[in-house]
């Protein structure tokens, strides 16, 4: 190979990095000089468009004259969240991006704090709210999240239980927590359906099996199973 793989590589390119040679997907691609190019002009894409969107975004909200009707706050306020939830899946260093995408939306808080005036129960919903935001924003942080979650992610449904038996432990532990007890024994069954079958292939999924025993821990820890 000539083309090595990036320093900061976006969704596309990480999932590359996953299903390369990977038995456990189906069709796996192999890591050339082809397959990185594709990968890494994609994520270029997803940068650039990123980069137009959140322009557009950011004169939008800095430009809010003093009265504003909430349903415009409301919906720059999804439109932050959104973005958020964007940059994390981008190549390149995004952290300055992702801070300043936090500050705007405490900007963007603290208009609806002062249109709840006095009433505490507002007040009170929208710290739960912003409580569920950091809490979302810090899964956000694993790779992995950021990929599943991407509005364009490249993660298709019949990948996902291969994606999670390929990731590390720490990043799984993070990942599983988007799911409920319904989709974790959806996930424990699909993964003992495919490591059996790919056991009776001959292929060795020791380690898959070691991630699967993770997922299964999880669950009874979780009250799930």
């Amino acid at each position: 190979m000539i083309i090595k793989p990036s320093e900061h590589p976006g969704s596309h390119e990480r999932h590359l990095l996953r299903k390369a040679s990977n038995p456990l997907f189906p069709f796996a691609p192999t890591l050339d000089d082809d397959n990185l190019i594709d990968a890494q002009r994609l994520d270029h894409e997803a940068l650039q468009t990123f980069n137009r969107d959140f322009h557009e975004l950011l004169e939008e909200t800095t430009s809010l004259a003093g009265n504003v009707e909430s349903d415009v706050i409301l919906q720059l306020k999804d439109r932050m969240d959104r973005a958020y939830e964007s940059a994390s899946s981008l190549g390149h260093d995004v952290s300055k991006t992702k801070d300043a995408i936090r500050k705007l939306l405490s900007f963007i808080m603290a208009s609806v704090r002062r249109g709840a005036g006095t009433d505490m129960q507002a007040h009170q919903e929208l710290d739960q709210e912003e409580s569920a935001r950091e809490a979302h924003f810090a899964l956000l942080d694993a790779p992995l999240v950021a990929d599943l979650l991407s509005p364009n992610s490249p993660i298709h449904p019949d990948e996902l239980v291969p994606t999670l038996l390929s990731a590390d432990k720490d990043e799984l532990q993070v990942a599983l927590q988007m799911f409920d007890e319904v989709q974790l024994l959806a996930i424990l069954n699909q993964g003992a359906a495919l490591l059996e079958q790919l056991q009776n292939e001959g292929v060795n999924v020791s380690l898959p099996q070691e991630k699967l025993a993770f997922i299964q821990g999880y669950a009874e820890f979780a009250g799930g199973l």
